[in-house]
């Protein structure tokens, strides 16, 4: 039965979505081609780039408008190089080698053609870098520096040409500092697929724009950032509201609280010169404390909460479907990720209904600490300021909709990208990696390896499993799964699927007795569940979903809008890849091995909570109203 569990389904056409890395019309065959690049040697196989055959041998070539994600576009010829025998200098990033031909990628005609490249883009750059959220960090600035660029060329602009756009809660637009590179555009239309930003004119006259030309805050954006990891100047950033947060930690009548999400912890190092997968979890701790927060408290917490509260509404939709047969709504959606809800909002509303009414983790730690932290510690929820520290540019979006105040008060005050805490750590002179460990805060300061996955794509699928299987079979998850890592929800695929049968029911727990009397209606059913990373695989489960096919087959599906789930939110460090991605999941699932206590249901200060605050248990009418977004009396959802 263990090995019947934990095999995974067979992928169906959806499971993977392949990206467009290679050079459109041009597949790569087993047919192999024979190359020299500046006089190293390498056979390859042909459709393969000489950007990707250079890489191969340890040869850079710079580049600006390629990324590992994104389909290629050739427009910025930063990557050219002179190939024998051809006329013109080629881009290494968009010729596909189909025979044996020798490259040379530093020539003096290839420099001098690079550096004026360089120039013409300064040209039309306007900015001071020093002032740049993206200075030290910026890829103009760094070719400019190693093409030794010491005056402009061809002018500079004096004053600038287009208005920042600071509509949206999420992104802050600033075209002076664009530079064409169509990254952007391919990442909203191609690796999301959600289609507001487009290029409007040809040649000089190009510029990137939204649809309709509208500001930001105006379009069906879903705050998602992607657009902001991938751009490579300033011209995108996040809406950073450190200098609020400043205000509140230097007035002595507020008590600020700040929530830490692993996706950040995972992340935070590589801001400070560390490699890709090294968290610092509790060394933030103690750096926050010295930042001036009067509190700081663990998001994994409320991760567990969520669990608690989604799962228990999956099984009420189960009940009505397989016992009452009353109408209810399957499969059910996670609602953890805001772009995603957004997009759902956007592009979908007619399924706005299957979307789980739990909020999310950082918006229940918000009300809760409104509440129920308040009321324990004597504190007028009006002096309290909730800070979240989020991986994700969206969770600004979030904790700025109207509806999410439940606790009276707004529920999350504001929310920080990993991006903006880090420059808050080195405003305040503190070394990250060099400070002492410190544990989190009580009464949140247990949290559960179940919460720390939450960060990878996959990971609230399995944490919900986790708990399920213990729940409802009344026996260990590790009875299953080796470890209780269930393999077959975690991964990169852009879409996965999973069956587990029920092998067995257990005695309904304490904590579910407000719900169920039995679980005898479980017994033998089998649980279909998927997971999608990214708004473009979101699609393609919609449309399947729509068409009926096996998507529409499931009882539960998680969605995370961004590639690679929460570590690949737009408020991450950049540069992001598939490697640095990976990197961050393997700290996150280490993190995760390391915990005494690796099940939601586990933890002790939610069973804590529950028996000293929502009393009623799950779903019941106080954490409905605090934990939850509202319901219409027919069951829809309140948007």
């Amino acid at each position: 039965m263990s090995d019947a569990l934990n095999q995974n389904t067979s992928r169906s056409p959806l499971s993977q979505r392949a990206q467009p890395l290679g050079i459109p019309g041009m597949e790569i065959t087993d047919q192999t081609v024979d190359i020299t690049i500046d006089g190293k040697s390498i056979t390859v196989q042909a459709g393969t780039t000489i950007l990707e055959a250079a890489k191969q041998i340890g040869i850079r070539i710079p580049t600006l408008c390629y990324h590992e994600d994104l389909c290629v576009a050739g427009v910025c010829r930063i990557c050219v190089v002179e190939v024998e025998g051809q006329r013109t200098l080629q881009t290494a990033c968009s010729y596909p080698v189909t025979e044996p031909i020798t490259v040379r990628t530093h020539t003096a005609k290839v420099r001098k053609a690079r550096r004026h490249i360089l120039d013409l883009m300064l040209s039309k750059h306007h900015g001071e870098c020093y002032a740049c959220f993206r200075n030290n960090n910026c890829e103009l600035q760094s070719l400019a520096k190693e093409y030794g660029v010491d005056f402009f060329r061809f002018g500079h602009p004096d004053k600038p040409r287009f208005e920042v756009d600071r509509s949206s809660y999420s992104v802050v637009r600033d075209m002076d500092k664009c530079i064409l590179c169509r990254r952007c555009v391919r990442t909203c239309i191609d690796l999301q697929e959600v289609g507001v930003l487009e290029v409007d004119k040809r040649s000089c006259n190009s510029k990137i724009i939204t649809f309709g030309d509208k500001p930001l805050g105006e379009v069906v954006c879903i705050n998602c950032g992607q657009c902001i990891n991938r751009c490579p100047t300033g011209a995108l950033r996040a809406n950073d509201p450190t200098y609020e947060v400043w205000a509140e930690i230097d007035d002595p009548s507020k008590h600020v609280v700040i929530q830490t999400a692993p996706s950040p912890r995972a992340g935070i190092g590589e801001c400070f010169g560390l490699e890709p997968g090294h968290p610092l979890t509790f060394e933030m701790n103690t750096a926050l404390r010295e930042c001036g927060f009067d509190k700081v408290f663990d998001t994994n917490f409320s991760a567990d909460l969520t669990i608690i509260e989604e799962g228990s509404e999956l099984l009420q939709r189960l009940h009505k479907a397989l016992v009452t047969k009353e109408h209810t709504t399957l499969p059910q959606f996670t609602s953890c990720s805001p772009g995603w809800v957004k997009y759902l909002e956007h592009f979908y509303p007619e399924y706005i209904p299957n979307m789980s009414s739990a909020k999310s983790p950082q918006q229940m730690f918000g009300a809760v600490i409104k509440t129920y932290y308040a009321q324990l510690n004597n504190i007028d929820p009006k002096d309290i300021v909730t800070v979240a520290l989020m991986p994700c540019s969206a969770k600004k979006f979030e904790c700025n909709r109207p509806e999410m105040c439940d606790s009276g008060w707004k529920d999350v005050d504001y929310g920080l990208t990993t991006r903006e805490l880090a420059q808050m750590i080195s405003e305040a002179g503190i070394d990250l990696p060099a400070m002492p460990k410190s544990d989190f805060d009580d009464p949140f300061g247990t949290a559960t390896g179940s919460g720390v996955i939450f960060g990878a794509t996959g990971g609230v699928m399995e944490a919900a499993l986790r708990s399920v299987i213990e729940l409802v079979c009344g026996i260990k998850v590790e009875d299953l799964f080796k470890h209780a890592d269930i393999i077959p929800v975690r991964g990169f695929d852009g879409i996965r699927f999973m069956e587990l049968t029920i092998p067995q029911v257990g005695p309904v727990p304490e904590l579910l007795k407000n719900l169920f009397v039995d679980w005898s209606w479980l017994e033998g059913v089998t649980l279909k569940v998927a997971v999608a990373h990214g708004t473009a695989n979101a699609k393609r489960v919609m449309e399947d979903i729509k068409a009926g096919g096996r998507c529409s087959e499931c009882h539960f599906i998680e969605f995370m809008a961004c590639p690679g789930g929460c570590i690949g939110g737009g408020g991450q460090p950049i540069p992001t890849s598939p490697a640095i991605r990976a990197a961050r999941a393997k700290a996150i699932y280490s993190e995760d091995a390391s915990y005494e206590i690796r099940k939601s249901h586990e933890n002790p200060a939610i069973a804590k909570l529950y028996s000293e605050f929502f009393t009623g248990g799950p779903c019941s009418p106080l954490s409905h109203k605090l934990l939850h977004t509202g319901y219409t009396p027919r069951g829809k959802y309140i948007v």
